[in-house]
């Protein structure tokens, strides 16, 4: 199962600061990752718009098209505001 950490005011937007899943066969890469978890609605379409967020796997900063798969700490902070 990956985890996933949520951390600043995605905790709140999302209601946790963390969960274990498992990934579908669909979700390959951070891109559809995202999508993915979009897709839940409400707070998660919001907290997770494209160009909000920045994205770690396995603690190195990673872009949108790089794999994932269940084996993998992924984390999710807020974009820095310029």
């Amino acid at each position: 199962m990956a985890k996933i950490l949520y951390f600043l005011t995605l905790v709140d937007k999302v209601g946790s600061s963390s969960e274990e899943v498992a990934l579908p066969e669909s979700v390959a890469d951070l891109c559809a990752l995202l999508e993915w978890l979009r897709a839940r609605g409400g707070n998660w379409e919001n907290a997770l718009k494209e160009d909000t967020v920045q994205v770690t796997v396995n603690r190195q900063f990673a872009v949108v098209d790089t794999a994932v798969n269940d084996k993998m700490e992924i984390a999710i902070v807020p974009a820095c505001l310029k």
